[in-house]
């Protein structure tokens, strides 16, 4: 019996025009991405998912056939390109198309800016080697990892800014790019942290006015004072097919000498 789950998926860039639509496969949703881009073309990225029911599934399913079936085209409206690990559904495609680059003020001092998906590692980088500290990274492995129910916070021991660029640049499709983790860095003695949250929202929490407003100014962004992103809408979180199952990376996280030091069910 197969393990493999079927997904609808909008595939944009790799062909001029219309989004591809696909029915592909996959272990995750990641995975079936991967399947269906390897069809429609190099520079193809997904922007749109559903699950597929079982009128779309291929008969040859049933005896473990796992071919990508095309289904045409759709005129899906596309705007930002979404960061890798998080697209919207096709529910609210068209919702999702309007977002915009920028950031705003939420409540409690924090400040979420949201970034063109292919820009979104350089300005997280940028980012944090411009930062006066970075004491100690923060993995917080969520609960829909490999739909395990359970949300788990690693922490690893006293760093530095250098030792936090390395981490990162070592484990990027790992931590950066997978939509079921989210991360933080924390500056002790500013009171500090920077946050790539689960939806691949920049996020800044500070009790250093000074430190906040050269934030602003390295992200170049736009003020957008009813700045929306995706998880105001419905959304699927995905991870690369390249990335390790929550196990293994759980115990990758346990071979950078970080510590759980919280967990909880959904």
């Amino acid at each position: 019996m197969s393990s493999r789950t079927w997904y609808r998926i909008a595939l944009a860039g790799g062909q001029p025009g219309d989004a591809q639509v696909v029915v592909a496969p996959g272990a995750h949703l990641g995975d079936a991405i991967a399947n269906g881009v390897r069809h429609v073309g190099r520079g193809a990225w997904a922007a749109a998912v559903a699950v597929a029911d079982a009128t779309e599934v291929p008969l040859g399913e049933a005896f473990g056939k796992h071919e990508v079936v095309a289904r045409g085209t759709t005129e899906l409206a596309t705007g930002l390109r979404w960061p890798l690990g998080i697209v919207p559904s096709f529910g609210d495609a068209s919702r999702a198309a309007a977002l915009h680059e920028g950031w705003a003020r939420r409540k409690d001092n924090v400040i979420e800016a949201v970034v063109d998906g292919p820009k979104l590692d350089e300005a997280l980088m940028s980012i944090v080697e411009k930062l006066p500290a970075a004491d100690n990274l923060e993995v917080r492995v969520m609960d829909h990892h490999d739909g395990a129910g359970t949300t788990e916070v690693w922490l690893t021991p006293r760093i530095d800014v250098k030792r936090a660029i390395r981490m990162l640049d070592d484990n990027d499709i790992e931590l950066l790019h997978n939509g079921h983790v989210e991360l933080s860095i924390y500056l002790r003695a500013q009171r500090s942290t920077l946050r790539l949250t689960e939806h691949k929202t920049i996020a800044w929490l500070s009790e250093d006015e000074a430190l906040t407003r050269s934030i602003l100014v390295w992200l170049g962004l736009e003020e957008r004072p009813e700045l929306a992103t995706l998880a105001q809408m419905g959304h699927f979180h995905w991870r690369p097919a390249a990335t390790q199952p929550r196990r293994r990376l759980i115990d990758k996280l346990k071979r950078m000498q970080m510590r759980l030091v919280d967990s909880w069910k959904a």
